[in-house]
């Protein structure tokens, strides 16, 4: 072989080479954020009347999805289905709850990392018994910890799962079903006026595939069926609940987590392909609160847009 033939050689393994380090890097490392506006769209004929004149308090339950870490009060979930930002993206300028609830309050009585087993007592420690004339109308993200918190660095326990088999796990998840019930009782007796209780599923930032490991997460066999199985208790809460409306998370996430550059995954997004989470790997970016209060809001909008807020 001819020495220019060999430079030819090389230099074609060199471009190969290359090429699989980019397309690994990009498949497997990458994790793009994009900009602008994320999440489903959200009709404006909605908010072009008052949904309701009553006192409502919009109140915040749960983990630091709720709390809103990481971003600014304004641009927490919460707050933005309280009010628009200023630089509020042209596509929801005017879609938020204070546009047609003019006698909304606002409390947001979520904390960063804490679990279901302390929920309980936020609730009951927090959150004082309200008037009659205010209808409660409560979005909560609860569960989520209960799964990851120790990433495996202790031995699983009740309220930090990870690394947890599906049977040793199984008195625990049927421990969060009887909680979830109790907090649940406790938010309608603070709400005498009544209240709608929005509920979220569990997100799954491996976009269904349960590979934590991709993550650098110690690896969990378990996992996924476990994740499965409290979002089996939240749905069955949801469907059992006169009060409970569920809002679908997981599914709105789905995609967007750390295989969301991969087109040939099952969830892959190609309207969006980005990564709607934090660094830490359990709440969302800003764009990830985007999207999550306007799910939030199409569910608000099925119940209290089309029966004015009725107790």
């Amino acid at each position: 072989m001819g020495r220019k033939r060999r430079l030819m050689v090389l230099g074609c393994v060199g471009l190969v080479l290359i090429i699989a380090a980019l397309a690994f890097l990009y498949f497997w490392i990458y994790k793009p954020v994009g900009s602008g506006p994320a999440g489903p769209t959200v009709d404006v004929g909605l908010f072009q009347e008052t949904w309701s004149d009553r006192k409502i308090l919009l109140l915040g339950v749960g983990d630091s999805v709720t709390a809103g870490f990481g971003v600014s009060a304004d641009y927490s979930y919460v707050g933005r289905l309280a009010n628009n930002p200023d630089d509020e993206f042209a596509d929801m300028r005017g879609r938020c709850l204070s546009a047609v609830l003019p006698n909304l309050a606002v409390e947001n009585i979520a904390v960063s990392g804490s679990t279901s087993l302390q929920h309980v007592d936020i609730i009951k420690d927090r959150l004082e018994v309200q008037d009659e004339d205010t209808l409660g109308l409560v979005v909560m993200t609860s569960g989520g910890n209960d799964i990851i918190h120790s990433y495996g660095q202790r031995p699983p326990r009740e309220g930090a799962m990870y690394g947890a088999t599906l049977e040793q796990a199984r008195p625990w998840i049927e421990a969060f079903e009887r909680r979830l019930d109790e907090l649940i009782d406790l938010v309608e007796a603070r709400f005498p006026g009544g209240c709608h209780i929005f509920l979220a599923d569990i997100y799954d930032p491996t976009d269904g595939l349960g590979d934590a490991a991709s993550a650098g997460l110690p690896d969990w066999p378990d996992g996924l069926a476990i994740h499965t199985a409290y979002n089996d208790v939240i749905r069955r809460c949801a469907a059992e609940r006169k009060s409970v409306h569920l809002v679908p998370m997981r599914e709105a996430f789905l995609g967007h987590g750390i295989h969301c550059t991969q087109f040939w995954r099952e969830h892959y997004r190609p309207s969006d392909p980005h990564y709607w989470y934090a660094e830490n790997l359990e709440d969302p970016n800003i764009r990830g609160y985007d999207a999550l209060r306007r799910v939030f809001l199409l569910e608000i909008g099925k119940v209290l847009g089309k029966k004015t807020a009725e107790k």
